[in-house]
């Protein structure tokens, strides 16, 4: 059975970034991984991509042939791509019954939440056994601001209603948050979307008291529904992008058996080396869907001491590790470069001896 994941959000909030970070993470635990560009404007891609859209249409072919602009151009596309869905079956069937895909979608967020194409095309990619969640990536840069922070909750909540998918919403690019100022609450109050009615002085200081209503409006949208919710990645951290791997695979139900030689992560080292019959355990649906998070960056009050309160101090810290773990890697090739002039000298004697 194929799983995915559909990779949706507004233009800038590393879409694409995050593709290309979770195939190299993938690759590194040798999990199978295959990225899928379905934007069709998306011509200088990071990642190795194994289907692409721009062999089917391209946003300015569509531009130049129709005379649209590049809204209308990209509704365009989506509306072609779904009525050739054959053409990216046909290429997804290749990739195998294993397969894991990331579907990396365009920028335009009402594609998203409003266009009809794109949950057409992902209801097909269900009929066809693909278990997929929806991952949507919004700048954490945001919550900075009262009502940009409303802003982005409303348009998490309608793409969740839209897709009508297991949903993971994500504050990208959480390590750079520091550099937008100081929050005015701590940031599980963001993640959790706790009492919200704490926004209301802040918004009405903002805008023009005929907002008032409208803003406490909204908040109670987003309340009554009590859907959002958020997680964090910083998509260079590898401890980040295991947590949220970890979170996904909750919401799809994948479970990975990762093989003997495979760089997997620490905790899972010594259940991976337990006796054949207590692996399957170890791995369970029910264990693995019902267990805590655990591990560094699986709380968020770990997440904003590490990236926000004291991310100076982390930083040189993780620079004194790398460093350490670089003079290791020079000490042990020079060990074994030792040890190779020394096998090499040692069968040069005794040739001159014979």
């Amino acid at each position: 059975m194929p799983f995915g994941e559909i990779v949706c959000g507004s233009p800038g909030s590393g879409k694409s970034t995050y593709c290309y970070g979770k195939y190299q993470l993938f690759t590194a635990l040798k999990r199978p991984i295959s990225v899928v560009n379905l934007d069709p404007a998306n011509d200088a891609l990071p990642y190795p991509c194994a289907i692409d859209i721009s062999s089917l249409i391209t946003l300015q072919d569509v531009m130049d042939q129709h005379g649209l602009g590049p809204n209308g151009g990209m509704l365009y596309c989506m509306e072609y791509l779904e009525a050739n869905f054959d053409w990216l079956e046909e290429r997804l069937q290749e990739l195998g019954d294993d397969a894991y895909v990331l579907f990396d979608l365009p920028g335009q967020v009402e594609l998203s939440t409003n266009h009809e194409s794109v949950k057409h095309i992902v209801e097909k990619l269900t009929k066809l056994s693909f278990r997929l969640a929806a991952v949507h990536l919004c700048d954490a840069h945001y919550i900075t601001d009262a009502s940009k922070y409303v802003s982005v909750l409303l348009l998490s909540l309608r793409a969740m209603l839209q897709l009508e998918l297991p949903h993971i919403n994500v504050l990208s690019k959480i390590d750079l948050i520091s550099q937008y100022g100081d929050l005015e609450f701590n940031l599980d109050f963001y993640t959790e979307v706790q009492d919200l009615s704490y926004l209301e002085n802040t918004l009405n200081a903002a805008l023009p008291p005929r907002f008032a209503a409208l803003n406490m409006a909204m908040i109670s949208l987003v309340e009554d529904f009590g859907l959002v919710g958020f997680e964090t990645l910083a998509v260079e951290d590898k401890n980040s992008m295991l947590n949220l791997t970890h979170v996904i695979d909750r919401a799809t139900g994948y479970v990975f058996v990762p093989p003997a030689d495979s760089n997997q992560p620490p905790e899972t080292i010594e259940q991976h080396n337990a006796a054949p019959a207590v692996r399957p355990n170890t791995y369970a649906l029910f264990s693995s869907a019902a267990a805590p998070l655990k591990g560094p960056g699986s709380d968020v009050r770990d997440v904003q001491e590490r990236w926000i309160d004291s991310k100076e101090e982390y930083d040189a810290f993780e620079k004194r590790e790398w460093r350490k773990e670089g003079e290791m890697v020079r000490d042990e090739a020079a060990r074994a470069g030792k040890i190779r002039e020394r096998k090499a000298k040692g069968s040069s004697d005794t040739d001159m001896e014979l």
